[in-house]
């Protein structure tokens, strides 16, 4: 298998320990592991009398009975574990694709949901996201471009990196289109729970279409990306046969403490995603404003979901050219839409952790002197 470089992770993984000032990350705030221990009396005891040999293939049965209580059809049985969302993504388009296979995916989007089946040899659509629209999408568009040999449509709802998010109404068309079709839905929600209008909440794709994958993980809304937990939710037991065949090739089994912790937070998910939709709100008040003192600069477009944004930047600099001047000269990290395949005048802006307020004052700062009269 031959796949490109990651761009995303490669630019991380020059600048993210680096910098001071994180601004660009899609992640919320983060908890210690004696906070997650601190939920529930006796925990820490028993966090430390975790074996650390094998464990489950498919994940604590625990576990998966937590995971399975943020769905409606979905029992922990149709629940599978994985090291994070990434390995999903990488088995899912292993087992289901194959070259010459066509698949349609939401754009722009997080580089795999696409990169590893072009590696694979499929052949590939973007469904392109409107940003006069508020980043919507066209779902005539999606229909135009099915095929015969379309097999599965990927979407990210709430959308990494717009913050796009679908209405209940498209949301359950592209269910119907889908279903139609008999095509097999892809759908990405690992930043499901931080929609900021509770009415924009939608039912996962798993609990609508017997032939949906949803994904979920805890690095997104729930902050805890070290503990390197995902999962695929399906009401389609083939697809689960061939991803746990599959999974006896990568990583075997998960890591036991991080599925304790995991198991512990999830208990406690209404208390983390409380807290977490609580720094979103407030950090995107701050944005509002710092946007509008730019609006000669930046063009926002207002997330309606998750804990990202993507702006468009004014002034005709390349973006990544741009990031990289203010991360080496003001040490906040943004991440520019290049690293998306997306063109060359984008930034996304992250704003689900604690630091926000002083990493924007820092831009404020850099952008003040850069573009003084």
């Amino acid at each position: 298998m031959k796949i490109n470089p990651f761009k995303l992770e490669r630019f991380f993984g020059k600048y993210e320990f680096k910098a001071p000032y994180m601004l660009g990350s899609s992640d919320c705030e983060s908890l210690s592991i004696k906070e997650i221990l601190a939920f529930e009396p006796g925990a820490e005891k028993n966090f430390l009398k975790t074996n650390l040999g094998y464990t489950e293939s498919e994940g604590l049965p625990l576990l998966r009975e937590e995971i399975a209580k943020l769905y409606q059809k979905v029992d922990s049985s149709h629940i599978f574990c994985f090291a994070g969302a990434q390995e999903a993504i990488f088995i899912f388009m292993n087992i289901l694709l194959k070259p010459g296979d066509h698949i349609i995916v939401q754009f722009p989007a997080y580089q795999s949901l696409y990169e590893v089946a072009n590696s694979i040899g499929c052949e590939i659509t973007e469904w392109p996201m409107l940003e006069d629209k508020n980043w919507e999408l066209n779902l005539d568009f999606l229909e135009k471009n099915i095929k015969p040999n379309t097999k599965v449509i990927i979407v990210n709802t709430p959308n990494n990196p717009t913050g796009a998010h679908f209405s209940k109404e498209k949301w359950n068309k592209l269910i119907e289109i889908a279903r139609s079709h008999n095509l097999i839905l892809f759908s990405d929600e690992v930043y499901r729970f931080l929609e900021l209008n509770p009415n924009d909440n939608l039912m996962a794709a798993c609990d609508l279409y017997d032939k949906a994958i949803s994904l979920g993980v805890m690095s997104k809304s729930f902050g805890l990306a070290g503990l390197r937990i995902g999962w695929i939710a399906t009401q389609n037991d083939d697809i689960l046969k061939r991803f746990k065949e599959f999974k006896d090739f990568t990583t075997i089994c998960n890591s036991a403490p991080s599925e304790m912790l995991a198991m512990i937070a999830l208990k406690n998910k209404d208390k983390i995603l409380e807290r977490n939709l609580s720094i979103v709100k407030s950090n995107l008040k701050l944005l509002d404003e710092f946007f509008l003192k730019y609006s000669n600069i930046f063009q926002w477009v207002r997330p309606k979901a998750g804990s990202i944004g993507f702006v468009r930047l004014l002034t005709g600099e390349n973006s990544e050219k741009f990031c990289i001047d203010v991360v080496e000269n003001c040490g906040v990290l943004l991440v520019p839409g290049t690293l998306f395949n997306y063109g060359s005048s984008h930034i996304r802006v992250g704003f689900g952790r604690k630091n926000l307020p002083v990493a924007l004052k820092q831009l404020d700062l850099f952008l003040e002197k850069k573009y003084e009269k």
